[in-house]
């Protein structure tokens, strides 16, 4: 046979998946195991929005529509990101996506080129260096060390723009560490990316799940009008995992191309469902705050209690619904941590491997579990700490 295209060799998975596969290959076997391995919330859609849904339904909108999405739900964001992030946008900005992924995917695919550089952020999002590879283009990532409280250094970025850089990518509250930037950081990134005519790919999936502070996009800062996109959706802060909802905020000059490609891939997003999303974003019955509320009682108790566990040491994160643990003093590699909690505790956590080189040393867990369960995960893991604390000084 012949072989398949040669960037299926260079894409890559994502750690929780397999995670979770081996996780269900246990339970599947009559094991009790405790799932922090995905970014998954486990609240579900609202009354209201399944009864738009429904509604829509009944009413025909099953049928083909805007590529760019139906009208309503375009302006319902517009007045939604002026309302929750202080940015002002045209309707005509926003192109619907059947998930925040493909979003992102089509962003890089509609800017880059073969060997164009994209800066990343790294602990980072798996899909984007999979992505840009997959493209052609280079990924080069830029650092969230704890020496810098997981803060990008713009000194670093700025080191490493070249001839080749088309576009920076931001998460801001990150996947893994729960990094929200600061108003320094994201204002010098802007600064580089007007000085060096860059794009800017602001991942913003995480926006409502803040604590104790305010939200800042990319978008309020100078000269990011032109040259920033905005990627979202409305699995986290709406917890509708399953529905495939994301979007594009983009430039007028990107719009068409982000068009093109969903008349040459999914055509458009079902109907209903974008019906139902204009009553997510109204949030009527305040879903999205109390979900908030109960994310913040988590974080506390759930942070608190991993920093109890012999070698474990993990910093609060400022957004997001991740504990990003150092594991170094357990004397035992991220890999074996998670294969102990796993095997002998029935914890699924990530070896921070997953998310980049620089997160050999650290394993990430999902709180986005019941106080119940999230007690439990840590009672079953101090457990099987015993396995790490006889491990020999300086392994």
């Amino acid at each position: 046979m012949r072989p398949l295209a040669s960037r299926m060799s260079v894409m890559s998975g994502e750690g929780a998946l397999s995670v979770y596969a081996r996780a269900k290959e246990l339970e599947r076997e009559g094991r009790s195991i405790i799932h922090l391995e995905l970014g998954e919330p486990d609240f579900h859609s609202p009354a209201p929005v399944i009864e738009a849904g429904n509604r829509a339904l009944q009413e025909g909108k099953d049928r083909y529509c805007p590529m760019a999405g139906v009208p309503a739900l375009k302006q319902e964001l517009a007045e939604y990101l002026q309302r929750t992030r202080s940015i002002r946008i045209s309707p005509e900005n926003v192109v619907i996506a059947p998930g925040c992924k493909i979003a992102l995917f089509f962003a890089m695919m509609a800017l880059l080129e073969p060997g164009d550089e994209v800066l990343y952020p790294e602990p980072g999002f798996p899909g984007y260096p999979s992505i840009a590879l997959g493209l052609g283009a280079t990924p080069v990532g830029f650092g969230l060390h704890e020496k810098n409280q997981l803060q990008p250094d713009p000194e670093e970025i700025a080191a490493k723009i070249t001839p080749r850089t088309k576009a920076i990518i931001t998460n801001s509250p990150g996947n893994p560490t729960g990094t929200v930037y600061t108003d320094a950081v994201q204002r010098r990134i802007a600064e580089l990316a007007v000085k060096h005519d860059l794009y800017v790919l602001s991942d913003e999936i995480y926006a409502r799940i803040i604590y104790g502070q305010e939200y800042l996009s990319m978008l309020r800062y100078p000269g990011m009008q032109d040259r920033a996109l905005i990627i979202d959706g409305f699995s986290k802060s709406f917890a509708m995992t399953g529905w495939r909802l994301g979007y594009t905020v983009a430039p007028a000059h990107v719009v068409p191309a982000l068009v093109m490609l969903a008349i040459n891939s999914y055509t458009c997003v079902a109907e209903f469902s974008q019906y139902a999303a204009v009553e997510a974003l109204r949030d009527s019955g305040g879903h999205t705050p109390r979900m908030l509320s109960e994310f913040t009682k988590r974080r506390e108790q759930f942070i608190a209690d991993l920093n109890r566990v012999p070698g474990f040491r993990c910093a609060s994160p400022e957004g997001a619904f991740y504990a990003w643990v150092n594991i170094m003093d357990t004397g035992i590699s991220a890999e074996e941590v998670c294969r102990i909690m796993l095997e002998d505790a029935g914890v699924a956590g990530i070896s921070g491997a997953a998310f980049g080189p620089s997160g050999k040393d650290f394993v990430r867990f999902s709180f986005a579990s019941s106080t119940a369960t999230l007690k439990e995960a840590v009672e079953r893991i101090h457990k099987a700490s015993a396995a790490w604390q006889t491990v020999p000084a300086g392994r």
